[in-house]
């Protein structure tokens, strides 16, 4: 069982809630809010088991991965640029319970926030094939009814299977994957290539790992999931749109009511004693497995420009999507700002980003914000006014000014800017 063996392997010892929680009120992203540190696993939310703040830190995240928080980047990129074969089994963990005799609203799926348009998947992967390519990618999906949901879909992979299929006139054929290991999620919420399966990537993250391929089996749809996972929702992305939101958003904000696709549910498939992930919207978990993934193709585009580049972290105060910070060692002046524009140009929506020397820990705020303090002048910010922005920035209209910080350190005048040492 994924979500009981993760907790395991974690050593993590969960905050249990016992009493039962109304899947309607706002019990539950309270208590994931109080302690984001925390995770926090139900025994009865709306009569079923669920966890959330599973992976809420980089610690929780590195220690599955068996590295330090600070080689998360690294094992991502090497995953991602040497994707591994994935093993097929005969038979997937969720094959035990297996009935097209269900209703969506009787699974522990919570309201997140008041003004929330439904109940909403967040933590769900969907996995879909057209004309012999796969995508695996995270969506939030909101039930509307016994065997129905709407599904965001922005333009990107899954949109274009599912126009594809649309032109077509068939239905998009999915399953919906709730309970994935890290290796799985952080490689759904990548950006890859079109031609690149990201089970392939999971695969290396997990041999990296654990010394054993991605384990995928095939569902009574014929699609190839994950072996371990909890639920299975097969189902098919119709051509009917509905109504999708209110939804908190990564920026804690509520992003608006968009027409969006139907996904019509035919079969639930779940292991023995399930627990359903959830995901908190604008959580620190939230946080993480949408930017941690980015993270590696920043380094690799700020490294195409200044070949020293140590770090990149897209920080939490700007939702791990908005601002981010880089660490390089210029060869020549001008190499902060050559820094600033890769970076931009490898995180589209990435509104800030701060570029520090390797001196300077990225992970820690503090330090980050003292070389920022003595190592820069506000009349050396590179503004870049009417750039296109992320459409989860509520600032934003479509466009934004992008703002980059160069607080590196003069060359040849290091010794008047370096921090004391007793060493």
């Amino acid at each position: 069982m994924a979500v009981r063996s993760l907790l395991v392997r974690m050593k993590e010892e969960p905050l249990l809630i016992d009493p039962p929680v109304d899947p309607d009120s706002s019990a539950v992203s309270e208590r994931l809010l109080e302690d984001q540190d925390r995770t926090v696993l139900y025994s009865s939310l709306n009569g079923g088991s669920a966890v959330g703040n599973l992976f809420s830190t980089r610690d929780k995240i590195a220690r599955y991965l068996g590295v330090r928080k600070e080689d998360i980047m690294e094992h991502l990129m090497t995953a991602m640029s040497e994707p591994r074969p994935f093993e097929v089994i005969k038979k997937g963990e969720w094959m035990d319970n297996v009935t097209e005799d269900f209703d969506l609203r009787d699974l522990p799926i919570p309201r997140y926030y008041p003004e929330d348009g439904g109940r909403y998947i967040t933590a769900g992967v969907i996995v879909a094939e057209h004309k012999g390519k796969r995508n695996v990618s995270f969506h939030r999906m909101m039930l509307i009814g016994r065997d129905r949901m709407a599904v965001r879909l922005v333009p990107r992979h899954l949109y274009t299977m599912h126009q594809a299929a649309k032109a077509e006139g068939e239905d998009l054929k999915v399953s919906i994957c709730v309970g994935l290991c890290p290796c799985g999620l952080l490689a759904a919420a990548s950006s890859l290539d079109y031609e690149i399966d990201e089970f392939e990537v999971a695969s290396a993250l997990r041999e990296a790992t654990l010394g054993e391929p991605m384990r995928l089996a095939h569902g009574p749809n014929g699609l190839l999931v994950p072996a371990g996972c909890d639920y299975v929702l097969e189902g098919r992305i119709t051509s009917a749109e509905v109504d999708e939101g209110p939804f908190v958003d990564i920026t804690g904000t509520y992003d608006h009511v968009r027409r969006q696709p139907e996904i019509v549910i035919d079969r639930i498939c779940h292991v023995n004693d399930p627990v359903f992930q959830m995901l908190q919207p604008g959580g620190n978990e939230h946080f993480l497995l949408m930017g941690m993934p980015r993270e590696p193709v920043i380094f690799r585009t700020v490294r195409q420009a200044v070949p020293r580049t140590h770090a990149v972290r897209l920080t939490e105060g700007g939702c791990c999507w908005l601002h981010g910070v880089v660490s390089v060692s210029k060869n020549k002046e001008g190499d902060g700002t050559n820094a600033i524009m890769a970076a931009f140009s490898g995180h589209p929506s990435m509104k800030m980003v701060t570029v520090v020397d390797g001196d300077i820990d990225v992970f820690d705020d503090r330090e980050v914000e003292w070389a920022v303090a003595t190592r820069f002048q506000g009349d050396r910010m590179l503004v870049v006014p009417g750039a296109a922005g992320s459409s989860l920035d509520p600032s934003s209209d479509g466009t934004t000014c992008k703002v980059g910080i160069d607080a590196t350190m003069p060359l040849g005048k290091e010794r008047l800017f370096r921090k004391a040492s007793l060493d």
